[in-house]
C-alpha cells in the first residue's frame, strides 16, 4: 500500500506528461472497442437483415448476386422469373407462403419493389419480427404506396402525399413513370434492414408503368378511336360506350395482375425439410434455368468475404493501442533521467532495488489502468452519440450494453502490455546505485 500511494502521488506530481500518456491510452481504448463493438452489431444487423425466409429464387446468376439484388437492393437482375413459374413453384407442396418481387425502378434514389400484400404479411427480420406500420395501412388501390422508415424521413413524405417512380435504379433518371403518380398510404416503422430505403407498390402498379401500360393504354386508344368511328354512324351505342369508358377507368382493386415476369420471389416453408428438397428441384427446373439460395447460407459466405474488412479495422486499432503504449514508454523513459535524485533520496532512505523496480512498476500500471477506465468511458459516450446516426445512415442498431467477455480481454490485455512496457524504465531504474542519483551529471 505504501508503494502505490507513493506511486500515485509520484505521477499527479508529474501530471501533465501522465495526463497526455493516460489521454493517449484512453483513445486508443475508445477506438478498439468501438470499432469491436461496430464490428458486432454490424454483423448482428447484417444477419438479421432477412429472417424466416427458407429460400429465395431468382434466374440463374450468382448466389451473392441473387441475395444482394433481391435483399439488400445492390445491384441488377439480367433475367427474370416467369409469372407461371412463379406460381407453379409456389403451389408446391410444403409452400407456406411466398412473396413476389420486382425489381428495377426508383424514385430519388430509394429502390421501389413491386410486391403483393403477403410482403407485409409473411416478410420477417431481426429474428422473425414482423414489418410494422408507424402510420398508414397496406396499399388495397393500385395507385397506393407504401414507405420504409427512411424515405419517408429523407424526403419528408406524409400521408397523401404522390409521388412518381422512375425507370432505372440511379438518383436520376429521364425516363418517369409521370403517367401514374402513386398516393402514400402507409409508412413502415424503422427495421434497420434495407426495408426502410425502400418503396413498396402493388405488382399491378409495376405492370401498368412499363410494356403492360403501354399497351393498355394503346388497346384502349385503339377501341376508343374504333368506338368513335362506330359512335358516328350507331348514335345509338352512345351510352354503351360510356358505360365501358366508365368500366376502363374504375380504379383496379386487383393488386397483382398478369405480370409477365418477377426478379425473384422468398418462399416459406411448412417444414425446413421441403426446403432442401424444393431447391433441388427449382435448381434442375426444366422450363426455365432458375436457381434457389438459402439467405442464411449465403449471408455468411457474403460476410466472410468481408471478413478481411473487419481484421483491417482490427488490426488499425492495435496498431493505435501499440503506438498509445510505445509513447507511455517513451514520456516513462524520458522521465527516468529526470528522476535520478529522487530515486536516490528513496535508496537512501532504506528503498531496496526491488522497490524501486515496483514503484515504477505500479506507476506503469496506474497509467494504463487509468487510461483504460477513461478510454470505457469515452466508449460508451461514442457509442450513445452515434447510436441514432448509425442506426439512420447505416442501419447499424449499436447496443449499448456491458462489456462482453472479448471486450473485457481485450482491456485486461491493454493493462497488461501497459506493465510489460513499465518493466523496462523499472529495470533501469532497478540497476541505478545510490551514487547515480548524488552524483553531479556533467
Amino acid at each position: 500500500m505504501i508503494l502505490l500511494k507513493l506511486a500515485s502521488k509520484s505521477l499527479f506530481n508529474r501530471k501533465a506528461s501522465v495526463l497526455l500518456s493516460v489521454l493517449t491510452i484512453a483513445i486508443s481504448v475508445m477506438m478498439l472497442l468501438s470499432i469491436e463493438r461496430v464490428r458486432v452489431d454490424a454483423k448482428s444487423s447484417f444477419a438479421n437483415t432477412i429472417s424466416g425466409t427458407d429460400l429465395i429464387v431468382g434466374a440463374r446468376t450468382g448466389d451473392i448476386q441473387l441475395l444482394l439484388a433481391s435483399v439488400f437492393r445492390i445491384g441488377h437482375m439480367n433475367n427474370g422469373v416467369s409469372w407461371q413459374s412463379y406460381q407453379a413453384i409456389s403451389s408446391k407442396r410444403g409452400v407456406a407462403w411466398s412473396i413476389p418481387l420486382s425489381l428495377g425502378d426508383a424514385h430519388k434514389g430509394f429502390a421501389v419493389i413491386g410486391t403483393d400484400l403477403s410482403y407485409f404479411e409473411h416478410f420477417r427480420y431481426a429474428k422473425k419480427q414482423p414489418l410494422r406500420f408507424a402510420q398508414g395501412h397496406a396499399f388495397a388501390g393500385v395507385s397506393d404506396v407504401v414507405l420504409g422508415a427512411d424515405v419517408a424521413r429523407s424526403l419528408d413524405y406524409q400521408l397523401g402525399d404522390n409521388i412518381v417512380v422512375a425507370h432505372g435504379m440511379g438518383n436520376t433518371s429521364f425516363q418517369q413513370h409521370d403517367d401514374n403518380p402513386l398516393t402514400i398510404v402507409g409508412i413502415l416503422a424503422p427495421t434497420g434492414t434495407p426495408v426502410d430505403k425502400s418503396v413498396h407498390v402493388p405488382l399491378k402498379a409495376i405492370e401498368l408503368m412499363h410494356g403492360s401500360a403501354q399497351a393498355d393504354s394503346h388497346e384502349h386508344e385503339h377501341e376508343h378511336e374504333h368506338e368513335h368511328d362506330e359512335h358516328t354512324t350507331h348514335p345509338s351505342e352512345h351510352h354503351e360506350h360510356g358505360q365501358h369508358h366508365e368500366q376502363k377507368h374504375t380504379p383496379h382493386q386487383d393488386l397483382v395482375g398478369t405480370p409477365k415476369q418477377i426478379s425473384a420471389f422468398l418462399l416459406g416453408f411448412d417444414s425446413p425439410l421441403y426446403s432442401l428438397q424444393v431447391r433441388h428441384n427449382i435448381n434442375q427446373y426444366q422450363a426455365e434455368p432458375l436457381m434457389a439460395i438459402m439467405p442464411t447460407v449465403t449471408l455468411s459466405q457474403l460476410w466472410e468475404m468481408l471478413a478481411i474488412v473487419e481484421k483491417i479495422l482490427l488490426l488499425f486499432s492495435l496498431v493505435v493501442v501499440s503506438v498509445s503504449l510505445l509513447g507511455m514508454l517513451t514520456t516513462l523513459l524520458a522521465n527516468l533521467s529526470q528522476r535520478r535524485r529522487e530515486l536516490a533520496i528513496l535508496r537512501s532512505v532504506g528503498a531496496k532495488p526491488w522497490h524501486i523496480f515496483s514503484l515504477m512498476s505500479i506507476e506503469a500500471v496506474l497509467i494504463s489502468v487509468i487510461g483504460t477506465a477513461l478510454g470505457c468511458g469515452l466508449f460508451y459516450a461514442a457509442m450513445w452519440a452515434s447510436q441514432s446516426l448509425l442506426q439512420a445512415h447505416a442501419g447499424i442498431s449499436l447496443s449499448i450494453t456491458p462489456l462482453s467477455g472479448y471486450e473485457l480481454s481485450l482491456v485486461a490485455g491493454i493493462i497488461i502490455a501497459g506493465w510489460i512496457v513499465g518493466i523496462l524504465p523499472a529495470a533501469r531504474a532497478y540497476f541505478y546505485s545510490l551514487n547515480d542519483g548524488m552524483s553531479i551529471k556533467t
